[in-house]
């Protein structure tokens, strides 16, 4: 840059009189801000990008768009940072708006470019130009943007680094066109934007106030809990008040230790059974969630009769649909402490703690294990402070009840409800967390949607366990089908799924396998798939024949 002093770029110092270019000045603002790691699929408009790339940035390939966008979501949720993204004009965003769409419902900070063609040719519609680009991702991204001038891309960077990182956080888009990069440009001026805001006191004082005066009071957590770091402040916050502690709908985070005495479950996400599970309860706090979100249509009240409703939550957005109550906006940790700053209250008898689950028996002689039986032995294996990244729908619920997560920030799942997020999240977890082993818990169906991730894993011999659900089906449709009016001897139209072969599948790509049908062998096979051998070598795959 022309009469500035020398500049750290590119691992190398810019002299004075140099001038910069786009790409100096984006690697240069993205160096500062931490995302060193792009997560990526080569493309032609993207190329001039990664010219001269800097010895102390790391392109992290994936095979898919899907799988790019995946495995930086789960990196960013893993280092609370934002993750930047390279994908390949229209085509590249089309193949990645599923993960877009997951990770806006995540809330995770991703800074996505996109390549464009050349501003040049623009006017004449030309191949592999994205029309309308900024569009495109819209809705499912915070912020989109194609600069209208060249040296304009370094700051649309840095404003979309801010918007990605301001609460609610979540992914921004900018389309860049690939003549951009090597015009010249001004360094990004050092900048600090607070990402965090603190909830109005005096809303916090009429929560306080409720809480304080209530009999019976019930704690929903979110995701926002884990992502603010509060879980152990609401914790401490739940005992404080001998509240029983739920956890909210479709919730992809642990907010709570579900092995805590005061831990009471999981709300579905149907009205009706939110009310019934609840109605015990005369003041509800939902913090860092929905005040509630719904799978199917219901009816009737959305919290039990004469209980009152309070929410902390850090999107206002939410906050507004909030169907009743009183709601406080801003980061979750903060609303927290300063709750817990009050006045102890009264002393209350703690509430029953929530009923054992039997235990899952194995197999009759002939007949395939249980889901319960194969994620009792999972959890009877596995390290308790271990990571699970999940995707396994139908068995969800087996899972919350036989395989209990015991600290935050060691669970992650969708918080979409859509398919493909966690074979890649657990690259993008492991790459963020070196050493530690991740357990990729994902059923049959989920793992063919971005299966290409096991790829990745292997050429970076990430410490993983993919254990695959294999029950042959998309066994959460066949289950959710009588809601739509299915009788129980109806077929439902492409939901088997007989001939899958994960164990063949992962070997093409580099990963070993087996494949376990006989309960008996299963808790063996996992010890050795999660012993400290494989967390050197490498991701392993466990496929499990269950009912």
């Amino acid at each position: 840059m022309t009469g500035s002093a020398p500049q750290q770029i590119q691992g190398q110092v810019m002299e004075q009189g140099t001038q910069w270019t786009v790409r100096d000045a984006v690697i240069d603002f993205a160096r500062r801000v931490g995302m060193t790691s792009i997560f990526a699929n080569p493309g032609s408009t993207e190329l001039p990008m990664f010219r001269d790339f800097p010895a102390d940035f790391r392109y992290v390939l994936g095979l898919q768009e899907a799988v790019v966008v995946g495995m930086a979501d789960g990196y960013a949720q893993a280092t609370c940072n934002a993750a930047l993204v390279n994908l390949h004009s229209a085509a590249g965003v089309g193949n990645a708006m599923g993960n877009i769409f997951t990770a806006f419902r995540n809330r995770t900070p991703l800074v996505v470019t996109a390549g464009q063609q050349a501003r040049s040719i623009l006017p004449f519609d030309p191949f592999l130009a994205a029309t309308q680009a900024t569009e495109l991702p819209k809705p499912y991204v915070k912020w989109s943007i194609e600069p209208a001038r060249a040296q304009d891309v370094p700051l649309a960077i840095a404003r979309a680094h801010a918007i990605a990182m301001q609460e609610p956080r979540g992914p921004v888009f900018v389309s860049i066109p690939v003549d951009d990069w090597d015009q010249p440009a001004e360094r990004v001026p050092e900048r600090e934007v607070a990402h965090i805001v603190r909830p109005d006191p005096a809303m916090l004082a009429r929560i306080g106030a409720l809480l304080d005066a209530c009999e019976r009071p019930a704690f929903v957590v979110g995701g926002a809990v884990d992502r603010a770091d509060a879980a152990a402040d609401v914790v401490r916050l739940a005992e404080r008040h001998a509240a029983r502690v739920y956890v909210a709908p479709m919730t992809g985070r642990c907010s709570f230790p579900e092995t805590h005495r005061l831990f009471a479950g999981f709300l579905p996400a149907m009205r009706e059974r939110i009310v019934e599970l609840l109605g015990a309860h005369d003041a509800i706090f939902v913090i860092g969630a929905p005040a509630f979100t719904y799978h199917v249509e219901g009816s009737g009240p959305h919290v039990p009769p004469g209980a009152q409703l309070c929410q902390l939550i850090d999107d206002p957005g939410v906050a507004a649909w909030t169907p009743q109550g009183i709601a406080a906006v801003g980061n979750v940790r903060l609303g927290v402490q300063d709750l817990l700053a009050r006045a102890a209250p009264k002393a209350r008898e703690l509430p029953s703690p929530r009923a054992t689950a039997p235990r899952a028996l194995p197999p009759a002689q002939g007949e395939r294990m249980s889901v319960a039986f194969a994620l009792q032995t999972l959890a009877e294996v596995r390290d308790p402070d271990g990571i699970v990244v999940e995707e396994a729908p139908s068995s969800r619920p087996v899972m919350q009840t036989y395989l209990p997560i015991a600290r935050a920030g060691a669970f992650l799942t969708m918080d979409s409800g859509g398919l493909g997020y966690g074979m890649p999240a657990a690259v993008g977890v492991a790459l963020a967390r070196p050493g530690e082993r991740v357990i990729a818990l994902i059923g049959d169906g989920s793992s063919m949607y971005s299966i290409q991730a096991i790829w990745s894993a292997v050429q970076m011999q990430l410490p993983i366990t993919f254990v695959i659900l294999n029950n042959t089906r998309y066994a959460a449709l066949q289950d959710f089908a009588p809601v739509f009016g299915f009788t129980p001897d109806e077929t439902v139209q492409g939901t088997d799924l007989p001939g899958l072969d994960f164990v063949t599948i992962a070997a093409g790509m580099g990963c070993p396998g087996v494949r376990v049908s006989d309960a008996a062998e299963l808790a063996g096979v996992l010890r050795r798939a999660l012993s400290a051998d494989h967390v050197k070598s490498g991701p392993t795959l466990v496929e499990a024949i269950v009912a």
